[in-house]
Formats: C-alpha cells, sequence, structure tokens
C-alpha cells in the first residue's frame, strides 16, 4: 500500500507548486496532536493509494513547516488543498468523509 508523500517547506515549490503535470495535488494540512487530523490520516493514505498515477497525494505537518502554512492562511486544521497548476484549486477544512474527498479530487481529474 502506498502512503501519502511528505512535503517540507523546503520541498513545498518542487512537488506542488512547480509540478509540470495536469494531475491534481491533494495536500492534508496536519498536526499530530490534532485529533480529527489523525482520523483523516489514514483516509488520505488510501486516496494515495487509489488515485496512483492519477493524482499526487502528500501531508504538510504544521508545527514543522510553518512557512508553508501561513503563505496558504492554513487556521484551522485539518485542511486539504487541491492545487492544480501550481494553484489552489478547491480546499475542504474538518474532518470529511472519504467519499466527499474522493469526489472533489475526482472533479480535478
Amino acid at each position: 500500500m502506498s502512503k501519502a508523500l511528505k512535503f517540507t517547506d523546503e520541498s513545498f515549490e518542487e512537488d506542488v507548486i512547480n509540478v509540470d503535470s495536469d494531475k491534481p495535488v491533494l495536500v492534508d494540512f496536519w498536526a499530530e496532536w490534532c485529533g480529527p487530523c489523525r482520523m483523516v490520516g489514514p483516509v488520505v493514505d488510501e486516496l494515495a493509494d487509489e488515485f496512483e498515477g492519477k493524482a499526487k497525494i502528500g501531508k504538510v505537518d504544521v508545527d514543522s513547516n510553518s512557512e508553508t502554512s501561513t503563505k496558504y492562511g492554513i487556521r484551522s486544521i485539518p485542511a486539504l488543498l487541491i492545487f492544480k497548476g501550481g494553484e489552489v484549486v478547491d480546499q475542504i477544512v474538518g474532518a470529511v468523509p472519504k467519499a466527499q474527498l474522493k469526489k472533489k479530487l475526482e472533479a480535478q481529474l
């Protein structure tokens, strides 16, 4: 089973913004201490598995990557942003059912 990638302040531009493909990138902004984030985490890993080759899926730990979190105005977590062509095209805040995340991601394929 594939796991979601790990994005950092250092790798974010290269991994998410400057991706030269039309595949969407789902980014899960989370923290270890956040209960709802721990509920969403396994779902994000499942989606990484299901969308392998169709979308890029990863996580940003807001505690150790505050620059990226601040840049995208992340105030409450979990926050899931979908990027396409380097731009935010959709966002989901809070713990939502897998079906909802899947639907939002499929809309960008």
